[in-house]
């Protein structure tokens, strides 16, 4: 056979695998991902981006073709049966409940395969391609304990066949991860258990192109009728997504009670929507372009990784209902919490027991996503949340901040410490950094903070300085660039020879821009023109100011703010305090050696 190595390989091509190949492809990591779809996905899938994964994809450079191309929902409508047959609207509301941080605060929609053609054009250029129709046909961990501890040894083999060629050929990688779907191979073969249970839902879903008299096609719709519960998504161009609640009559096997998908059709799915739309005409103009259906399962997997060498992510390790459009958000922001980490051991600059904060942080999430899921879904059959009289809006307004995915909160652990949030106060250690403009000290130029940290594997040292023009400001501004230069300081210990690959050092002042300039700060503060950010008001008083507010930070004494290379802040504290800072990194990270 063949043989290779590789320190990353990938199996399964969808948005998880592909978010996770192309930061590591762009770091520079040696990594393959293979898929056993033969072509790209032409239609249908997953297709919700949330406000959160929005801001991701933004870092990656990505962001601003998916919007172009997609649908934005803004706004959200309810309807309940109406007294007089059919539905009416009960309310409208923010597809964002506030208050909100999003910086992109709406959702957009659009077909997987052009999410995924949107990473394949960016992979492109730094040379990876995915290598496909090739499947894995077993895979072997090494046991020897050794091995296992040096994260540049290869304790994984995996035996690939090509099935284009029909030949074989073996892999030994540092590491492997798993993203391939719900039914993973990956997780199978390492005896990985589900844990949870199938619900009693069943939905069929079409994308149409409608011709309708519906008023809020063009909005998310939730509906609950008397004929049964819909959701409705528009869709880029003027497509439509209905999902639909089906009877067990229509689809399960009478003999064997399962799922039975030739006794429905798209037609049946249309026209239960149809009833539950009454008064109101939706009609297809032309074929309908895609449909499916399914039981929700609501699962996650027991761990996430066996030995930190061979992880899942995506729908390999949680699968929910489509309804609140978490699947595809989830399984990316997985993927894009494991690529820096594996980035920092692969490099020696972390240790390697950096990776187990992966399935801490992710895993967490995903309980808490089916916990939600679990009511969530329930609604669409009762209208009501299982022994309260919440209703579907208000658990949609109660729970934005989650199912947006810019409340998410990592816990306490090695990479998040929050001994010191008082120090900015807003700034919730665990939470994504939030978004605020400020001016660059050299040109006055606005800009979104949110900008200055680029998935670009650095943590962002972010020092929050006071007023250099008043003395008292200053003498700490100069004792900050002192500790920060010392032998002893983060900097010097990890930077691994080039400390601006490993840290990128912001600083972010009080002073009004008429009274400074940028090369007014110790060199240390200003690797870079712009490096030099101010929290005052553009030349035009459009944007800018209040960002120390903003954050919960005090103008004078100002703060160090550590965002990880994931955008979520893993550490505040107090201006005066590198000690703090540097036995942070120390609690996972590795110094230079001589």
């Amino acid at each position: 056979m063949e043989e290779s190595k590789v320190d990353v390989l990938i199996i399964g091509a969808g948005p998880a695998g592909l978010m996770c190949a192309n930061a590591l492809a762009h770091a520079k990591i040696p990594v393959r991902i293979i898929d056993k779809r033969p072509g790209d996905i032409p239609a249908g899938q997953a297709d919700g981006i949330h406000a959160r994964t929005l801001e991701i994809l933004q870092s990656y450079g990505l962001a601003r073709r998916l919007i172009e191309e997609s649908a934005e929902i803004h706004r959200a409508a309810f309807y309940i049966p109406s007294p007089k047959g059919g539905i009416e609207r009960l309310r409208r509301m923010p597809a964002i409940t506030a208050p909100s941080t999003a910086r992109f605060p709406f959702t957009c929609t659009l077909h997987q395969g052009a999410i995924e053609a949107i990473f394949h054009d960016d992979m492109r250029p730094v040379g990876l391609e995915i290598d496909r129709p090739t499947i894995p046909t077993a895979i072997e961990l090494s046991e020897d304990e050794a091995e296992l501890k040096d994260p540049q040894a290869y304790p994984v083999k995996v035996v690939l066949q090509h099935l284009d060629r029909n030949d074989t050929e073996v892999v030994r990688a540092k590491f492997v991860l798993g993203s391939d779907g719900a039914h993973s191979w990956v997780r199978k073969a390492m005896d990985i258990k589900m844990e949870g249970d199938m619900s009693d839902f069943i939905w069929g879903v079409v994308d149409i192109n409608p011709d309708t008299d519906y008023p809020d096609v063009r909005n998310l719709a939730v509906i609950h009728s008397t004929e049964g519960s819909a959701l409705l998504i528009p869709r880029e161009g003027d497509l439509l997504r209905l999902y639909v609640q089906l009877a067990d009559a229509d689809v399960l096997d009478p003999e064997t009670g399962r799922l039975d998908k030739t006794r429905a059709s798209p037609q049946k799915v249309l026209e239960m929507a149809k009833r539950i739309l009454r008064p109101y005409r939706m009609d297809p103009i032309g074929d309908i372009r895609w449909w499916t259906m399914y039981v929700v399962g609501q699962r996650v997997a027991e761990k996430y990784s066996v030995r930190d060498r061979i992880f899942i992510a995506g729908d390999a390790c949680h699968t929910h209902s489509p309804k609140a459009g978490q699947g595809m958000n989830a399984s990316m922001s997985d993927t894009h919490n494991l690529a820096w980490k594996l980035t920092y051991v692969l490099r020696g600059w972390a240790d390697v027991s950096l990776l187990s904060t992966y399935e801490f942080e992710r895993r967490k999430f995903a309980v808490d996503l089916i916990n939600f899921d679990r009511q969530w879904a329930a609604l669409f059959s009762s209208g009501k949340v299982k022994g309260s009289d919440e209703t579907l809006h208000e658990m949609f307004r109660r729970n934005g901040q989650f199912t947006s995915g810019i409340g998410i909160r990592y816990a306490p652990s090695s990479i998040v410490q929050n001994a010191y949030q008082a120090c900015a106060a807003n700034l919730i250690v665990g939470e994504r950094m939030l978004p605020h403009d400020f001016i660059c000290a050299s040109n006055a130029r606005p800009l979104n903070i949110h900008d200055m940290l680029p998935s670009d594997m650095r943590f962002k040292v972010l020092a929050f300085v006071g007023d250099i023009k008043v003395e008292t400001a200053a003498a700490r501004i100069r004792q900050l660039s002192e500790q920060l230069e010392a032998p002893e300081s983060f900097l010097q210990r990890f930077g691994h020879g080039d400390s601006s690959a490993v840290f990128d050092v912001i600083c972010v002042s009080s002073s009004s821009k008429k009274d400074v300039d940028w090369t007014d700060f110790p060199k240390v503060l200003r690797s870079h023109w712009s490096k030099v950010l101010l929290d005052d008001l553009d030349m035009h008083a459009r944007s800018g100011g209040g960002g120390f507010a903003a954050f919960g930070i005090d103008r004078e004494l100002g703060a160090i703010v550590i965002v990880r290379p994931d955008g979520h802040v893993g550490l505040v504290a107090p201006c005066d305090r590198v000690d703090i800072v540097n036995e942070y990194f120390a609690s996972f990270m590795l110094p230079v050696t001589p």
